[in-house]
């Protein structure tokens, strides 16, 4: 059975601080580790009251510091928002710290909105340049070249996996290019998801790093002990995405009883397909939801964002979630 993986936005619950939130997020990245999940990434948002993963390599510092083997990355990094020697230098030092542990997701949105990203990089060019960027990363991670004047230090020599998120199908096709793997964001995007994996798949080009596609997709998953719970404990992310639509993101809300009485039925339909692949309810339910996703996409890693307001609900969201993992395994083994 395919890897599953845990995405981390570190949420700033309401009535709380960033410093309970990334005290939160190494929580829940060692109770990760001890359920086997393969890899812990954060994810680089800014100018978001409700989101502490900001200073997304100073996070994952933290996070690998406080753990022992389970992989530590980005989910991602936007790089627009930085030069690429910076990244390189950053990741090149987290690799030193801990080596064989660390990926670099790389993604082509600003992750804000278009003022914010002007003042965390005044003279970006904007996604345009993303293709340059990734290259150019990569070259910062070769071997000593005199040729090349610029080194990265830490960084070069080190094989620090490359990633590139999408949401669209320019992903899918830079990945497919270059090599590399490919992760796509379904837990927000999934319009395109079909179409990309089939322009990766299709176009997918050997590279040093891989030489066959690998796909990871990723999804909400909010397991609770009943279906009616994981119903609830879902509403707060789901008011979380209503919230920025309009324009108003605030701290992740406490879950509710009955969103309908709260907000019109046109703004709850788009939040509905926005999270066309969330896996909401009992580990039965999730089991059932899971299997279909994984078998229509033929994913060979499944990434999840288990927003849920209640920390202790969130550990044992990903406990419950760990046991369906376990007995799709052992379904997949039966019937191989």
């Amino acid at each position: 059975m395919i890897p599953f993986s845990v995405l981390d936005l570190s949420p700033i619950v309401e009535g709380n601080t960033a410093t309970q939130a990334l005290h939160n997020t190494l929580s829940l990245a060692q109770h990760a580790e001890q359920l086997g999940y393969n890899r812990y990434w954060m994810a680089e948002h800014h100018n978001m009251p409700g989101i502490a993963s900001a200073a997304t390599s100073v996070v994952i510092g933290y996070v690998a510091g406080g753990t022992k083997t389970i992989r530590v990355g980005s989910g991602g990094i936007m790089l627009p928002n930085h030069s690429p020697l910076v990244i390189a230098e950053q990741f090149g030092t987290l690799e030193s710290l801990y080596p064989g542990r660390i990926d670099l997701g790389l993604g082509r949105a600003p992750g804000s909105d278009q003022m914010t990203a002007r003042a965390l990089r005044r003279d970006a060019t904007g996604p345009d340049t993303f293709p340059q960027d990734v290259v150019e990363l990569q070259r910062y991670f070769q071997p000593d070249d005199t040729s090349q004047f610029v080194q990265a230090v830490p960084g070069n020599g080190l094989n620090i996996p490359i990633w590139i998120l999408g949401s669209s199908l320019f992903g899918a096709q830079l990945a497919a290019i270059l090599g590399l793997p490919y992760a796509f964001a379904s837990h927000f995007a999934p319009n395109d998801l079909m179409r990309a994996l089939q322009v990766y798949r299709t176009h997918f080009k050997p590279s040093a790093q891989l030489k066959e596609p690998y796909v990871m997709v990723a999804a909400n998953i909010i397991a609770a002990d009943t279906d009616q719970e994981a119903e609830r404990l879902f509403t707060s992310v789901q008011q979380q995405f209503l919230y920025i639509r309009r324009g108003k993101a605030r701290q992740m809300q406490p879950p509710v009883d009955d969103l309908t009485s709260q907000w019109p039925d046109y703004e709850l339909a788009g939040i509905n397909s926005v999270f066309r692949y969330a896996a909401v309810g009992s580990p039965r339910t999730i089991q059932r939801t899971l299997a279909h996703f994984i078998e229509q996409t033929q994913a060979d890693e499944l990434i999840f964002s288990a927003p849920i307001y209640d920390h202790e609900a969130r550990k044992h969201s990903l406990t419950l979630t760990a046991q369906v993992r376990d007995a799709l395994a052992t379904q997949h083994a039966v019937t191989v």
